[in-house]
């Protein structure tokens, strides 16, 4: 009988005959994965393998081995481990099924580590496939490195595809990522002259005209727009890029005629709405603007999320009154959303009506706005000359919402730090401890604060404390451990391995305790061992101080080239790099040759 599986539902047969492809969709917006009848699979009741005969060639005992296991891991709903056999068999017998199915059942397990590994996989064995370059490029933007993501974009748009580069430019703007070095790729892309008999290269054009407007490059993002304005003159992304490019060189009324330009194409599109009040606003035609603006939200029913967005709007401009016309509607009303509140307390307190503020500010009971809303009316006050009162209510916010006791007090500390108040934060913090001393949240802020003012043995005594609450804490294991590998205290460091080793059993997937494992391994004299690890942090965290360690290893492995490519990339992606200077210093020899 010919081996049969149903991970998600869908047969399965093995080398010896075509796989089937994974009946499931990879949508961009979060790369969901889905496996169902409704994303437009149609589910047949006929397997094609009832007759098929049995498998006689391209299995071995251990390939066919994996691939069991894998595909009973998948019925048990345990898709890390079908994941991981899945990847196996792609790796032995160069299938991009199987890698293809790996990638669903990695997503399905929620581990991003071996979902990357997957894609990559499935890109190596299908090179012209578009699913696993779109999947990588959204994992590399969950984890912060705009660059990789544009690079996959690209790939997508170089084999014929949409990478959607417009909407990843805008998001890069909004999100202030690294634009200038993001638009080098862009232009690169677009000189190569096969670039423009691409089915999506108008797209490309605007996004990297969308980066040069938010650089201040305006002759260069206009000429991009011309070009877009030629091959797709009805693009009402085009229309919207004209209407950015004219609000950031002051052209107000060019703005305010782009925007209505692309209303017109797109009526219901929110942004030309908000790009048009803006317009409206800045040409000082306040009263237009809101009758335009009142229109437009009797033609949306009303439009709860429009309403707000249009009140954050006229407040960030400084007209504080049609933000609140805006929303005196919503007052009141039982399902009003919280963030209302949190505005009305920002316009009451631009007024300076500290007291309404504070009654408004108050009204947020929970969601996104709650600790934010705390924060503004404690920092209001303050601000005014009022400490006593910013300490009086957040004790009685901590009162009335328990949920948030914890929080409200490190917003509290945090408050007096910023305020320099460092000794009154320390008490309130220790006061606090005292009364609950097995809140760990609260150990472990000062454990921090303490490794902040170089009192380490405070910090390890804090640790150890929420270890004997929680032995199994995690977070608490890889500070204690990483701190001492970090100092490279002697008879120590096999004592931070184990205690790294146990976080990692916990939290195997975080790159914190990743990273922490290749240093331990650094400190002990074993740099062939750090350095797997260190590149599967790096991989899912490219921040600065895994590079610092990638690049310190590198080195010592006699991979310095490597070493100064990496701390190049990240001197040019942030302006601000401690561990790398720290590890300059340290290494000079490392420098890059660009670097001035």
């Amino acid at each position: 009988m010919p081996l049969r599986a149903t991970l998600l539902g869908h047969p399965l047969s093995l080398l010896g005959f075509p796989l089937l492809p994974l009946a499931a969709t990879l949508l961009l917006s979060g790369c969901q994965f889905s496996p169902s009848q409704e994303n437009g699979v149609q589910h047949s009741a006929h397997d094609p393998m009832q007759s098929a005969p049995p498998i006689t060639r391209g299995l071995d005992a251990e390939g066919l081995r994996s691939l069991l296991a894998a595909e009973l891991a998948g019925q048990r709903g345990d898709y890390r481990y079908a994941s991981q056999g899945y990847l196996d068999a792609a790796r032995r017998y160069s299938n991009p099924a199987l890698a293809e199915r790996a990638t669903f059942a990695a997503r399905f397990g929620n581990d991003a580590a071996l979902m990357e590994a997957s894609a990559i996989r499935w890109r190596e064995l299908a090179p012209q496939a578009e699913l696993p370059n779109r999947l990588l490029a959204t994992l590399s933007l969950q984890r912060g490195d705009w660059l990789d993501s544009l690079e996959q974009r690209l790939a997508i748009a170089q084999a014929g595809g949409n990478g959607e580069i417009a909407a990843f430019s805008e998001a890069a703007v909004a999100e202030e990522a690294p634009l200038n070095l993001l638009i080098q790729p862009l232009r690169d892309y677009l000189a190569q002259p096969s670039a423009q008999q691409n089915e999506f290269y108008s797209d490309v054009l605007l996004g990297a005209a969308l980066i040069e407007s938010a650089l201040g490059q305006t002759r260069q993002a206009q000429q991009h727009l011309d070009q877009v304005t030629q091959r797709s003159p009805d693009s009402a992304a085009l229309w919207l890029a004209k209407a950015r490019l004219a609000s950031e060189t002051g052209d107000h009324r060019g703005a305010q005629r782009a925007a209505q330009q692309g209303l017109d194409l797109a009526p219901d599109d929110v942004r030309f709405i908000l790009m048009l009040a803006q317009a409206e606003i800045r040409l000082n035609n306040i009263a237009a603007a809101e009758a335009q603006t009142n229109a437009l939200l009797d033609t949306h029913g009303g439009n709860e999320e429009l309403r707000i967005a249009l009140a954050q709007l006229y407040l960030e401009e400084g007209h504080s009154e049609p933000a609140y016309r805006l929303l005196q509607p919503l007052v009141g009303q039982d399902s009003a959303p919280e963030i209302v509140y949190f505005l009305l307390g920002a316009i009451a307190q631009s007024q300076e009506e500290v007291d309404n503020a504070l009654l408004y500010y108050r009204q947020v009971q929970g969601g996104n706005e709650f600790l934010p809303a705390r924060a503004a009316a404690a920092r209001m006050l303050i601000e005014n000359d009022r400490l006593l009162d910013a300490r009086a209510m957040l004790r009685i916010e901590r009162m009335r919402h328990d949920a948030y006791f914890g929080e409200l007090v490190m917003l509290e500390i945090q408050l007096l730090d910023e305020f320099n108040l460092q000794e009154d934060a320390s008490a309130l913090l220790d006061r606090e401890i005292t009364r609950t001393p097995d809140d760990t949240s609260l150990l472990y802020l000062r454990a921090m604060r303490a490794w902040e003012a170089g009192n380490i043995e405070a910090m390890e005594r804090d640790l150890r404390q929420i270890l004997q609450t929680e032995p199994d804490n995690a977070d608490a294991l890889n500070a204690l451990g990483y701190t001492l590998a970090d100092l490279n205290l002697q008879g120590r460091l096999e004592e931070a391995r184990d205690l790294i080793e146990r976080a990692y059993e916990k939290d195997p997937s975080n790159p914190a305790i990743l990273d922490s494992m290749g240093w331990v391994y650094f400190r002990l004299g074993k740099p062939n061992d750090a350095l797997a690890w260190l590149e599967s942090a790096y991989a899912q965290m490219p921040d600065q101080e895994i590079a610092a360690h990638l690049a310190e290893v590198l080195n010592a492995l006699g991979r310095s080239e490597e070493a100064r490519q990496l701390i190049e990339r990240i001197l040019q992606r942030a302006s601000y790099h401690p561990q790398i200077d720290d590890l300059l210093k340290r290494h000079p020899e490392l420098t890059p040759v660009s670097t001035p």
